[in-house]
């Protein structure tokens, strides 16, 4: 964790023990302003997030930026991306540096909250609500930047441009950074640099793990117990390949190409799901089981899924010989591209000076930051609060992460004015 980059909040006030919705007379900071008003919009996936985006749009055009919006294909989310640019020279706005969050939120649906989860409550040193954290946060600390970004590119001291750009659908599988990068492919602009704000207590994180998740539904040949010969067991072959998978996942442990900087130091398959039969007297005729597959940046899908469908093959073999009509289907569901430091020293460095912290760390879940290496933008992850808070019931942010980022950005943007 990084030493308190810029205290620009009122500290006394954010150890005051006393419950309270936010109350800007007792807590001045703009960023605590913003949080609030993002929280109260209820933006958890299964729901449009479009009020959201709206809200912000306008905000950004109050300040003369424009702003391009891209769609799902139902249009009813929206992901939004805005450039100040460099000084009035409109050929920069091709590069620059881009701050990335995703508006999206995971549901509360059974949770025990202490207070409203899309109202912001301030208890002690902390931030109360859904997506505090994860990641609001981070949008809410560049939305407050935002202001000064422009005075500099009006006055013709901003050196290098800057982007912002908000997806939706990122909790379900990052559906809407790709929709933001192809636009900008389409456009002509390539960021020299991106950070992704997800929530890293402000310590670097220079690379991710990818995942796949893959979903395995054995076809067999329902028949009754008495008669086995006459059916084809699903289950016994799903667990045929679940048992395969668990010793691959072992192999996958003991390579000699794992990193050590990662806390799990090499790849992981993990079972998560299974669902078959229905009486102990029949034959089952169908099991289904979802793994998925969590690699180090080095590593790629075609590493697990060619042997996993070579055993597929082998089992559908020994499956269709008894009956030609069974046989098992694999399907992926999702997948979400490592996130690699191959490119990325330059902006490491700059990270580093900026916040006085050289450490670099690697981490094992997702986030829209492999898409964006994969777009050939290299990516840190940086943000406030800790990861360890978010999805949780009273998730919250503390008060001096939410100091810290504020401090962070105004340091980001000095490095990007006229000297």
């Amino acid at each position: 964790m990084i030493q308190d980059i810029n205290n620009t909040a009122n500290g006394s006030n954010a150890s005051n023990n006393n419950d309270s919705q936010f109350d800007n007379t007792e807590h001045p900071t703009q960023s605590l302003d913003w949080l609030t008003r993002l929280i109260a919009f209820d933006t958890v996936s299964r729901h449009s997030n479009l009020a959201l985006i709206e809200d912000v749009q306008a905000y950004c055009e109050q300040l003369g930026l424009a702003v391009d919006l891209t769609f799902n294909e139902a249009k009813t989310k929206a992901n939004l991306f805005a450039t100040v640019p460099a000084g009035e020279d409109a050929d920069q706005i091709n590069n620059g540096l881009v701050l990335s969050g995703h508006t999206d939120v995971v549901p509360v649906d059974g949770q025990d909250w202490t207070s409203e989860p899309f109202t912001a409550t301030i208890r002690g040193d902390k931030l109360y609500g859904r997506g505090a954290c994860d990641m609001k946060g981070f949008i809410a600390c560049a939305l407050t930047m935002l202001p000064q970004a422009v005075q500099l590119s009006n006055s013709g001291q901003l050196r290098r441009p800057l982007h912002l750009a908000l997806s939706f659908d990122e909790e379900v599988g990052c559906l809407g950074a790709p929709l933001i990068l192809a636009d900008l492919k389409a456009r002509g602009i390539t960021p020299d640099y991106c950070i992704v704000g997800e929530p890293t207590n402000m310590a670097m994180v220079v690379a991710h793990k990818g995942i796949a998740v893959y979903r395995c539904r054995v076809h067999g040949k329902s028949a009754h117990s008495s008669l086995i010969a006459q059916g084809v067991n699903a289950i016994s072959y799903a667990s045929k390949l679940v048992g395969y998978v668990d010793t691959l996942a072992e192999e996958l442990s003991a390579r000699d190409d794992n990193d050590t900087l990662f806390t799990v130091p090499y790849s992981t398959l993990s079972v998560g799901t299974i669902h078959g039969g229905t009486a102990t007297n029949i034959v089952p005729n169908l099991c289904e089981f979802t793994f998925d597959y969590r690699n180090l940046p080095h590593m790629t899908q075609d590493d697990i899924l060619a042997p996993i469908q070579a055993k597929v093959a082998e089992l559908n073999a020994q499956m269709q010989a008894r009956a030609p009509e069974t046989g098992i289907e694999l399907m992926q569901e999702e997948s979400v591209p490592a996130m690699t430091d191959n490119d990325s020293a330059e902006l490491q460095s700059l990270i580093a000076a900026l916040t006085g912290d050289d450490e670099r760390h690697k981490v094992a879940y997702a986030t829209e930051g492999g898409q964006f290496t994969n777009a050939g933008i290299p990516t840190i992850i940086c943000g406030p609060g800790s990861i360890e808070q978010a999805h949780k019931a009273d998730e919250y942010v503390e008060l001096i992460e939410i100091e810290r980022c504020d401090g962070f950005l105004q340091k980001l943007l000095d490095s990007c004015a006229v000297k």
